[in-house]
């Protein structure tokens, strides 16, 4: 089970030439892709238009979604938030501690390009893709 990140998402829509990207290519159609409803939202964010934004969902819905944030998610983002707080990492984005703190309890292996997951694998058991 593999994650996407927004970040990996937005630089393959972009037509970005990154390791992350490539990695995507290969994992298409061979690997179960998760995409999770506060990726769905960051990625459709950035779009500029209602048609583009239905393009973008209509391509993404073909992968596995999934909610990543409810009362017990909350809980352990937070706490996962406290304990690197508390060993001196800070987690720049709320998001990416909800993205991350998911994974880690799903056990899902997490694609992205991104300094904060980075932190995450380092210092609190997120697997890489």
């Amino acid at each position: 089970m593999i994650v996407v990140d927004s970040s990996v998402w937005i630089d393959y829509l972009r037509g970005k030439a990154t390791p992350q990207v490539e990695n995507l290519d290969t994992l298409i159609g061979q690997k179960s892709l998760i995409v999770g409803d506060v990726i769905l939202c960051e990625v459709l964010l950035g779009v500029s238009s209602e048609r583009e934004a239905q393009t973008v969902e209509s391509a993404l819905r073909q992968f596995d979604l999934v909610p990543m944030l409810g009362v017990e998610q909350a809980l352990r983002a937070a706490a996962l938030y406290r304990t690197l707080r508390g060993k001196g990492i800070t987690i720049r984005k709320t998001i990416d501690l909800i993205i991350g703190a998911w994974c880690i309890a799903h056990g899902a292996k997490l694609l992205h390009n991104d300094r904060d997951f980075a932190l995450l694998e380092r210092h609190a058991g997120l697997l890489p893709a």
